[in-house]
Parts: C-alpha cells; sequence; structure tokens
C-alpha cells in the first residue's frame, strides 16, 4: 500500500481544512468511523458538514465538564445541536491522560503511568496523544466498535491538523490500540 502523506509546518487550526480533505476521501475510500478532537464545538461542526451524506460514524468528543472551570462544560450547546442534525454524534467525557493521576501529579510532584503515556505519545505530536485518547474515550462510550479500523482526526490546541487511522480499542485494552497510519501531522 502506497499512501501520500501531509506534513504541515505550523501546528493549529490552519489545517484544519486540509485534515478535513484527507478524512472525506478515506470515507469514500470505504473507512466508516471517524472521531474528531473538539473542544467547543466547532471543528466538529466542520467535520460534520464536511461528511454529511457520506454514511460516516462520526463521533465528536470533547473535553469533560469542568475540564478549564469548575463546573463548566466548554463544548456548546448549540454546535452539538447541529451535529446531531447532521448525523453526528457528541460524547463528552474524561480525558483518559488527564483524570486523577494528574491532580495527584500537581499535588504530590509525583510521575505517573498515563502522565508517562502522554507525554511518549507527545514526541509524535499533541494530535498523536490525542487521537489516541479519544479513540478509547469513544470506545468507552460505545460509540466506536473496538476492533475496527477508525480515523482520528486532532490537532494542537485548537482545530486539527492530525489524521491517523488507528484499530480501536477502550482504554481497559489500551495495548490494543495500534495506530495504523499517520496520514497528517505539524512537522514543529
Amino acid at each position: 500500500m502506497i499512501r501520500e502523506v501531509e506534513y504541515f509546518e505550523q501546528a493549529g487550526p490552519g489545517n484544519t481544512d486540509a485534515c478535513l480533505k484527507i478524512v472525506r476521501r478515506l470515507v469514500e475510500e470505504g473507512l466508516r468511523h471517524v472521531v474528531v478532537a473538539s473542544t467547543g464545538g466547532e471543528t466538529g461542526l466542520r467535520a460534520a458538514h464536511v461528511l454529511s451524506g457520506a454514511g460516516a460514524n462520526l463521533v465528536v468528543v470533547g473535553h469533560s465538564a469542568g475540564f478549564k472551570e469548575p463546573g463548566e462544560n466548554e463544548f456548546s450547546e448549540e454546535k452539538r445541536a447541529e451535529i446531531e442534525a447532521l448525523g453526528g454524534r457528541v460524547y463528552i467525557g474524561t480525558i483518559l491522560t488527564h483524570s486523577i493521576e494528574t491532580s495527584l501529579y500537581y499535588e504530590f510532584k509525583g510521575i505517573y503511568p498515563t502522565t508517562i503515556v502522554a507525554a511518549t505519545l507527545r514526541r509524535l505530536g499533541q494530535g498523536v496523544k490525542v487521537g489516541c485518547e479519544i479513540v478509547m474515550e469513544a470506545c468507552d462510550g460505545g460509540l466506536l466498535p473496538e476492533g475496527e479500523e477508525v480515523i482520528a482526526v486532532a490537532g494542537t490546541g485548537r482545530g486539527a491538523d492530525t489524521v491517523m487511522i488507528v484499530k480501536a480499542a477502550a482504554s481497559k485494552r489500551f495495548l490494543d490500540l495500534n495506530v495504523l497510519e499517520i496520514l497528517a501531522k505539524p512537522r514543529v
């Protein structure tokens, strides 16, 4: 198999359209499951528009409530409604490498397994780390099937700058998760 990989000179939201173009092509080639990271819903909504009518199982994953501020949900309810009207589904849940262990890390200044996993995945890029997390989160929520090839779209900060094909696994089976292909990522 030969695939073209797109490397971006800069990380961030300026690459979102290029990433979504890759995703649309992959769906047209037959991949059906797409998971997209989206903090406030904008990137997820853009993906929902691009994939509208394509027959994809679109899952948009946002931060857990209280991630930024106690009691605050960063995901826009209006964007959620629009995504769902276009056939996508939204999952709001705990970021797997940013949970109880992060609290312990800040309090006790230690190193914990999920901190090591997150730091290791970041060596390949923030989007790679987030892409792996959102696949597991969506599997944990019952929105993606385990063992299937899934298109994961994530980024650095806002927007999308990373596209991967991942063999999906739930967090309980983290070691079964496999990044099969990286089709776009920033070089920074």
